[in-house]
């Protein structure tokens, strides 16, 4: 689940397959599917009907069961999100189907922004030109973690529904969202946040907030900005979600395989 202003191809770096979240995952043996978000893409006409987020996640699942329905789901689902798109995500993962998830990954987003970005972040400024300055460094912060032909994001940029600016304030539903979440979560910053406040107090703070999961991982990846995708340490973060993924479908057949009685390794 992409963030906002881009769309699906933010998981395909363009110009760089290496970087490439769904080429990676393919040579890996993953089927790697990224959606367009409700309200973009095709669906962009119809955002003013996509402003409940409970029909946000209804689209996705509905999604999901389309195109799952003619081909075997091997071990499961996993779902991945950055930024914006974590929104969406909890709110699958929170949901009733969310129990048949493998684990859930989300990056760039938390509950406090970043010290440097709560003025205009928040509290907005009068002047659009240099508010939009503003957010761009904030998204892009050190442009040297970035390849310079991506710095800025002109390459995967796409119209966000008018209903973004509204969902931002699921982050304080956030708390309550992620504890009801039962599945693995693994929760990413980039070590450059410039959005969200990061650091070991902003990861640990993340983390127990996903009180009813089995396992919470916190990471802080190295040498990675907002963007975690489009960094020069894109194949290093896609690796670590793989990873993950493929500790959740490990822990799933264990838990399957064990003997009754016996409860799942956490």
């Amino acid at each position: 689940m992409h963030g906002g202003g881009t769309d699906s191809a933010y998981f395909d770096c363009p110009g760089r397959a290496g970087l490439s979240l769904l080429r990676t995952g393919a040579a890996l043996g993953f089927t790697v599917v990224a959606l367009d978000r409700p309200g973009y893409g095709a669906s962009l006409p119809d955002a003013h009907l996509l402003t409940d987020p409970a029909r946000r996640v209804e689209l996705a699942y509905a999604a999901l069961d389309r195109l799952l329905a003619s081909c075997p789901t091997g071990a499961g689902v996993f779902l991945m999100a950055h930024s914006a798109g974590s929104e969406l995500a909890v709110r699958m993962a929170a949901d009733e189907r969310g129990r048949e998830l493998l684990g859930l990954e989300i990056a760039g987003t938390g509950r406090h922004h970043h010290p440097r970005s709560v003025s205009f972040l928040e509290h907005g400024d009068e002047d659009l030109r240099r508010a939009r300055s503003r957010l761009r460094e904030a998204l892009w912060g050190a442009g040297h973690l970035y390849p310079p032909e991506l710095l800025g994001g002109a390459g995967i940029a796409a119209p966000s529904p008018a209903y973004e600016s509204a969902a931002r304030g699921w982050r304080h539903e956030f708390p309550e969202l992620a504890a009801r979440v039962p599945v693995p979560v693994q929760f990413s910053l980039g070590d450059h946040e410039e959005v969200w406040s990061a650091g070991p107090a902003a990861l640990a703070d993340i983390a127990g907030l996903f009180t009813a999961s089995p396992r919470v991982r916190a990471n802080e990846q190295p040498d990675a900005g907002h963007n975690l995708s489009l960094g020069h340490s894109a194949r290093a973060y896609h690796l670590r979600v793989l990873s993950f993924a493929e500790e959740c479908a490990v822990t799933r057949e264990a838990g399957l395989a064990a003997p009754p009685g016996q409860g799942r390794a956490g």
